[in-house]
């Protein structure tokens, strides 16, 4: 039993030394070690032997193994390797579960790729159809182009054909009523009748008068008749010279004059091609200036009733016009950049004054004298010398399209309103800026001052009139248009205010005393 005991050891010595080797080759090696070693299957038996409780079992194989192993029947190897299952299985389970998610997030990576692959086929397809009619439509428009341009040089003989024969009838025209005046004066004896150019009265006013100042405070206003003026936008309003009778003209082409305050229709008349855009009346009270889309110029005898001239001279639609203060002449400004001086004897354009970048909006003649007010969308005030033509002074300081400029009464102060409400007060001796007033940010269409010059009021595009009191520059609003105010004006005591608004309605406005407001 001895010698039995020490054949054991020497085999376990070995069996440990050999364990030991392998554990050093396997550190030496550069492989890493796999992270789980099988069991031997003589271990194997032992532990299912162990935990199933079978000892007898147990001691017999342990026995019978240890002996065959001293008598070296059993090789050096002589079991095999049997895999740890469970550890395997749960190895696999982890790698499944891990490819089972790969396989989930590819999809969904497929999914969506097929979507925006999808969706980019559409884009395509619609941009390849926008593609396709954007050419035929370059085609047909070329096309046309083409037949145009070929249209264009076929029509070219024919259409200075027309303007020669054009001329030659021109001419002929010219030479038929010079021959048939010719006859006249051989019958009469007389010659014909021409009627002189008026001249330019001597100016009344040789220097502005100082400023004064004002105390007290502004009137105010409430409504004291409203009526339907015009079946459009109210463009323009006059007062009568002497009479409280007021002038309206129209969008729809009327002219009408209106008794105030009663608000009853006295005369209406209608001759322009065009929408009104406004009206002035002769300083005598007896003819009505209008002016309109159809780049004319009109003056009405309201005796009579009816046109008695037509200035034609501008290129483009006038905005407004002045009687100068002796009544012989008429200033009138255009779109075409230009105002113009109309001699009502000679019936011809007397001077043209040129100097605006843009559209002139507003005209106005210096009471008692030849001194004329223009300003223009080209954010600039103007004053210019109707005799020779020439401007005199010009106003720098709106930084928005000027729409309308008025004299004050004395003729010292110039008010101009631009697109966004601003209105500037100048000083018509030293053409500086007084004073700037913000009643915006809605344009101002046309202002015009009380006869006290107390008070300034201004149509403005957000339906409301706008008084500044000039002591304080001071503003308050009076509402009742259902649209923008297009026109203002005071009658002569400063009783009444009457604005004109594009809802087609005249409002006159009653004083009620002093704003203590």
């Amino acid at each position: 039993l001895a010698s039995a005991g020490d054949e054991d050891l020497h085999a376990a010595l070995d069996a440990l030394e050999r364990r030991a080797d392998g554990d050093a080759r396997a550190r030496a090696s550069p492989r890493p070690p796999p992270p789980h070693a099988p069991e031997p299957i003589d271990d194997f038996l032992r532990n299912f032997l162990v935990r199933t409780g079978l000892a007898r079992t147990l001691d017999c194989f342990q026995t019978e193994w240890f002996e065959l192993q001293r008598k070296g029947l059993l090789p050096e190897r002589p079991t095999a390797c049997v895999p740890d299952a469970y550890v395997h299985n749960r190895l696999l389970e982890v790698q499944l579960r891990r490819a089972e998610k790969e396989r989930d997030a590819y999809k969904q990576a497929a999914l969506r790729a097929g979507e925006l692959v999808l969706k980019l086929q559409k884009e395509r397809d619609f941009h390849r159809l926008q593609h396709r009619r954007a050419a035929q439509e370059k085609s047909r428009l070329a096309e046309d182009v083409r037949r145009l341009k070929e249209r264009h040089a076929a029509c070219g003989p024919a259409l200075r054909q027309l303007a020669e024969k054009h001329r030659a009838s021109l001419r002929q025209k010219a030479l038929v009523g010079l021959e048939r005046d010719r006859a006249l004066n051989r019958e009469t004896g007389k010659e014909p009748d021409k009627e002189p150019d008026s001249e330019f009265p001597a100016c009344s006013r040789t220097k502005p008068l100082p400023p004064r100042v004002q105390v007290g405070g502004a009137a105010a206003f409430s409504i004291a008749n409203s009526l339907q003026a015009h079946g459009a936008a109210v463009s323009g309003l006059a007062l009568h010279p002497r009479k409280m009778v007021a002038a309206s003209s129209g969008d729809d082409r009327l002219w009408r004059l209106w008794g105030v305050p009663a608000g009853e229709m006295v005369l209406t008349g209608q001759g322009h091609a065009d929408w009104l855009s406004g009206c002035c009346f002769h300083p005598g009270g007896g003819a009505l200036a209008t002016t309109g889309g159809d780049a004319t110029v009109k003056v009405w005898d309201l005796v009579r009733g009816r046109c008695v001239l037509t200035f034609e001279g501008h290129a483009h639609a006038t905005w407004g016009c002045s009687f100068h203060s002796g009544g012989d002449f008429l200033a009138s400004c255009s779109m075409d950049n230009t105002a113009k001086v109309w001699d009502l004897n000679s019936q011809r354009c007397r001077a043209t004054l040129r100097g605006h970048a843009d559209s002139v909006n507003s005209v106005a003649f210096l009471p008692s004298s030849n001194t004329v007010l223009t300003c223009s969308a080209d954010k600039t005030v103007s004053l210019w010398d109707a005799r020779a033509a020439r401007c005199a002074q010009t106003f720098y300081g709106h930084r928005h399209s000027c729409n309308h400029a008025a004299f004050s009464a004395r003729g010292d102060v110039i008010a101009s309103c631009d697109s966004y409400g601003t209105v500037m007060l100048w000083d018509a001796r030293k053409a500086s800026a007084v004073a700037t007033v913000d009643t915006g940010p809605h344009p101002g269409n046309q202002l015009a001052f009380g006869p006290s010059g107390e008070s300034l009021a201004v149509a403005s595009n957000d339906g409301a009139v706008k008084l500044v009191r000039l002591a304080t520059l001071q503003v308050s609003s009076l509402l009742g248009h259902e649209d923008a105010v297009q026109s203002v004006t005071f009658d002569h005591r400063e009783d009444y205010l009457l604005s004109g608004g594009a809802d087609g309605a005249i409002i006159i406005w009653s004083r009620t005393g002093p704003d203590l407001h």
